[in-house]
């Protein structure tokens, strides 16, 4: 919500919203339909077609791909602009270095790109705060059986002990990423 508030101030924007068909998802598709309804944002929904995850992949697993293969699809309406933000980034960087291979969230992934993962989530809340913009919390966000939540509920507040400048770090290597 913060991000196409601000982009809009400048740029005709359209806004894309991937709904998981959870409980939830409808609740957030019937508040943005409701929200942009009239204004000058156009929003562009899609359901998950196929609630049934394959075998040997993780609910999140399989939404992100979905997510992904349907947000590529979008290629001809230009760059797709996600809100992935520095929270994200720690928290990939923590879950891939448990497996091997430390990495941040890229920049750009096909036609979508990332341009805010140098900005803490709170930068967002506070964005919307101060303007008055409505946003919703996924309740699934709390759920711990999904890892994402568990590194950032049960693990983060850990890492940030033994590392509380991680942030900061990760910030270095994103930027040093645009200088490689």
């Amino acid at each position: 919500m913060a991000v196409v508030d601000f982009l809009r101030r400048n740029h005709t924007v359209t806004a894309f919203y991937f709904n998981h068909g959870t409980k939830h998802g409808f609740e957030a598709e019937r508040f943005l339909k409701e929200y942009y309804s009239g204004s000058d944002v156009q929003l562009i929904a899609r359901t998950i077609q196929d609630k049934k995850v394959p075998m040997g992949l993780s609910k999140e697993e399989y939404w992100r791909n979905e997510r992904y293969k349907w947000l590529h699809s979008l290629a001809k309406e230009g760059q797709v602009i996600t809100c992935h933000h520095l929270d994200d980034c720690v928290e990939t960087w923590v879950w891939s270095s448990m497996h091997g291979s430390s990495s941040t969230i890229p920049y750009r992934n096909m036609n979508v790109i990332r341009p805010f993962r140098l900005n803490r989530k709170r930068e967002f809340e506070t964005w919307c705060h101060l303007n008055n913009v409505p946003y919703v919390e996924d309740d699934s966000n709390k759920d711990l059986s999904y890892t994402r939540n568990y590194i950032r509920h049960a693990m983060m507040p850990h890492v940030l002990k033994v590392n509380p400048g991680i942030h900061k770090m990760l910030k270095k290597r994103i930027i040093s990423e645009f200088t490689e």
